[in-house]
């Protein structure tokens, strides 16, 4: 079996309270793009429970760590998998904001519940996912989605951004989750998210934020830099998507990009369907 799981960018990300947990509560839209990985499974004779190969993006870390791992491990606990072979194509980058990882996670538990006929309907799934990461059970439904708590309850929207060209720049920058939160201050948003997403996309860049930005852009002029040129290229909306450090453009026309703009920074072009 062949699966194309597809990266995520955030339409807005609120940071609007700290949880006694330590944790942070937010509000955010999530939106699939077709940025795609290319994981194919198949059944294998090893007497391991599986082999992993893994191409295209590195990716950090031993394979155990692989969420595409956790998510076969996770099934095994209550199901009888044979051996298989996974081979991964990775082309969403890392520490992006985009969910690569996540997305991987959820279309593999999709897979292995076709593949083997496990019966698990959606809301299992999502369980499931939710077990290896906030963001993973987005990728069951994988539609616009309103998320809250800690970016784990969803709540499906009415959203369509068909037929607008999205560019997505991904620097060779990194930002670790302690720095993204250092010196937020959770606060109620200005404007509801929600409001915003369903009024036209030229109202957007004045009322829809990401919170994260604001320090992040100011530690790091180099991603600040390419939200001003993607408007400077035209774009009616552009933001950070989660905590970086990718950002994109919305335009309402094909853009000429000159990929020179940015760097070595990883540039994504395609229309929305």
């Amino acid at each position: 079996m062949i699966i194309h799981p597809n990266a995520k960018i955030n339409l807005g990300l609120n940071i609007v309270e700290k949880r006694p947990d330590g944790y942070h509560n937010l509000e955010t839209i999530f939106y699939p793009i077709p940025l795609k990985d290319t994981i194919e499974i198949t059944p294998s004779d090893s007497s391991c429970d599986y082999t992993l190969i893994s191409e295209g993006i590195t990716i950090a870390g031993n394979q155990e760590d692989n969420l595409v791992v956790k998510a076969l491990k996770n099934l095994k606990k209550d199901h009888a998998i044979p051996p298989i072979e996974i081979r991964m194509q990775k082309r969403i980058p890392t520490g992006a904001g985009l969910g690569g990882g996540s997305s991987d996670a959820a279309y593999m538990i999709r897979a292995l519940n076709d593949m083997f006929q496990l019966k698990l309907d959606n809301e299992e799934m999502e369980k499931r996912a939710s077990e290896l990461g906030a963001d993973c059970a987005f990728f069951i439904c994988n539609q616009p989605t309103f998320a809250r708590g800690t970016g784990n309850i969803f709540t499906p929207i009415s959203l369509s951004l068909n037929r607008f060209w999205l560019v997505l720049v991904k620097p060779d920058t990194f930002i670790s989750t302690k720095e993204a939160f250092s010196n937020i201050t959770p606060q109620k948003p200005a404007y509801s998210l929600l409001d915003i997403a369903a009024s036209p996309i030229e109202t957007w860049k004045e009322k829809m934020v990401n919170d994260f930005e604001k320090n992040i852009f100011k530690n790091h002029p180099e991603i600040a830099r390419i939200k001003t040129v993607l408007y400077q290229l035209g774009a009616v909306y552009a933001s950070m998507s989660g905590s970086g450090s990718s950002v994109f453009g919305l335009f309402r026309n094909k853009p000429e990009i000159d990929s020179a703009e940015f760097g070595s920074s990883f540039v994504f072009q395609a229309q929305l369907e």
